[in-house]
């Protein structure tokens, strides 16, 4: 039987929490035109958006959209500042009693969790599996099509309702579920909400259950939609691929990638999470080295964005890109 939540209503929209929320969304958005004008009338913001919420006449506004490469497009959409600080206030009193209840291998969008934590896990499950590289160790590897675009959000009500028993919350999560959608009403959250993150993670919770305890996929490591099983089985992959495409469907309304979808052996290179997999070794994927670059020559001057790409060269082989990488930024000061 699923634990229920503990936290009321008035926990989440409580002066006191909003004024916490607001301290975590503004961290390193001071500068922001948007933030500065919430800033000149803060209090009376914040109070409005309040008493909105105790008298449940919130109304949650539209979306600004905007298109990135990262390194493949991706459409964003931005909530109005007064929806984000909701956004905030929501996710950093349910975040904790969700977190529990998520396996320990799902890892994005997650305190202490992380790329850098999840392919090291992956390097420790490919030891394992072939027993320190003495054996073929396979590796099935998944990617769900248009992720976010297409949660359905009459299952993702349901699921929140299995661990959510205040109405008062769930009205108000399905109000910023619903105030989107992608191709077509009732599907998709967007790319952008803080409380996206933790919806996918809700949603794609009961999937990770069913691998890990129904399955029996021991070696298995989800990061938002990616996901790779290790086996030195690789019959048992094939039969385990068309069960989770089922699952997948039938329970969640979502579709496998039929491009993104590979059963190879560690020692033919796993590609995973912007790094290509090697049984003693991993080097970064070209795209991901590529955008690297691009970010490092357009934000020569911002030494925090250079030392974040040295730190994640320091995960892998990349003595000579951490030369390069150091290179470019003495050759511009």
């Amino acid at each position: 039987m699923k634990k229920l939540i503990n936290i009321t209503y008035n926990n989440i929209i409580s002066i006191e929490n909003l004024l916490e929320a607001w301290k975590e969304f503004r961290s390193g958005k001071k500068s922001r035109k948007e933030v500065q004008q919430f800033e000149r009338n803060f209090m009376t913001n914040v109070l409005e958006l309040h008493n909105d919420l105790t008298r449940k006449t919130y109304v949650h506004l539209g979306y600004e959209a905007f298109n990135i490469s990262d390194p493949k497009p991706r459409n964003i959409h931005k909530a109005s500042v007064r929806d984000r600080l909701l956004h905030h206030a929501v996710y950093r009193k349910l975040y904790p009693f969700f977190d529990y209840a998520f396996v320990s291998d799902s890892y994005s969008c997650r305190l202490e969790k992380g790329t850098h934590k999840s392919i090291n896990r992956f390097r420790k499950f490919a030891y394992i599996v072939s027993q320190n590289h003495t054996k073929t160790a396979w590796v099935l590897k998944c990617d769900v099509r248009r992720f976010f675009a297409s949660i359905n959000q009459e299952v993702l009500t349901t699921i929140l309702k299995e661990y959510i028993v205040d109405l008062d919350i769930l009205s108000l999560l399905i109000a910023i579920v619903e105030s989107f959608h992608s191709t077509r009403e009732g599907v998709g959250l967007p790319l952008g909400n803080l409380t996206s993150q933790l919806l996918i993670n809700i949603y794609m919770n009961k999937f990770d259950h069913w691998m890990k305890h129904k399955m029996k996929a021991e070696y298995y490591i989800r990061y938002t939609d990616d996901f790779v099983i290790l086996s030195d089985d690789k019959n048992w992959l094939l039969e385990l691929l068309p069960k989770i495409a089922d699952f997948l469907e039938e329970n969640l309304q979502l579709y496998l990638h039929p491009d993104k979808i590979f059963i190879k052996t560690i020692a033919s290179g796993v590609d995973f999470l912007g790094w290509i997999n090697f049984p003693y070794h991993r080097v970064l994927r070209t795209t991901t080295k590529n955008k690297m670059f691009r970010k490092i020559r357009s934000k020569i001057d911002n030494e925090a964005v250079i030392q974040s790409y040295l730190g994640l060269l320091s995960h892998g082989n990349t003595r000579k890109l951490q030369d390069k990488a150091n290179s470019i930024k003495m050759n511009a000061t």
